[in-house]
């Protein structure tokens, strides 16, 4: 180098992917934590706006890195574009691999479709799941279920009237929360 001049690193070079329909937040969480633990030595810096299904919030992210901060921010406004904004900058980045992997997390009606035939239970089946007081029985009686007490964006994958009369949601489709009847 001569005084004034400097190089650059071929192999930088950055990503960007914009979409408007909805995420799916559990996609979207399970990729980003993929690329933060596999790929985060090679991605500098990522940064977004994402708009999450069935939320009226826009979730806000940045990462260096594998340090990652996120959270739902203000509502989107009345009448404004619900555009996801995702960029990567980032060491060998694969294009193609960012932006099929972002695709990936778009809510279509195979996905939902998808998600609910991986599920183990079926409306009616009886199984026991686990509440404050140890495990409890009940009947499943809706899958992918979403309510407005629920945090931001969460989609259970099941709701269930235990024995008392109760109604809850599980989750996550596993035995810690929930599992067959014994």
């Amino acid at each position: 180098n001569t005084e004034n001049e400097h190089e650059h690193d071929q192999t930088v070079s950055s990503v960007s992917v914009a979409e408007q329909r909805p995420l799916d937040l559990d996609s979207i969480q399970r990729w980003i934590n993929y690329l933060l633990t596999q790929k985060g030595t090679d991605l500098y810096r990522m940064k977004g706006v994402l708009n999450v299904a069935k939320c009226d919030e826009r979730f806000m992210f940045q990462a260096v890195h594998m340090i990652f901060n996120g959270e739902f921010d203000e509502p989107w406004a009345p009448g404004e574009v619900r555009e996801s904004k995702f960029v990567f900058i980032g060491k060998n980045l694969n294009h193609e691999e960012l932006k099929t992997g972002f695709e990936a997390c778009i809510l279509t009606p195979e996905l939902e479709a998808r998600k609910t035939k991986d599920l183990r239970f079926k409306v009616g089946d009886v199984v026991e799941c686990r509440t404050e007081n140890g495990f409890k029985a009940g009947q499943i009686t809706a899958l992918m279920f979403r309510d407005e007490f629920m945090p931001t964006g969460v989609v259970a994958p099941y709701q269930v009237q235990l024995v008392s009369g109760d109604l809850i949601w599980a989750p996550e489709d596993d035995d810690a929360f929930i599992r067959a009847k014994q």
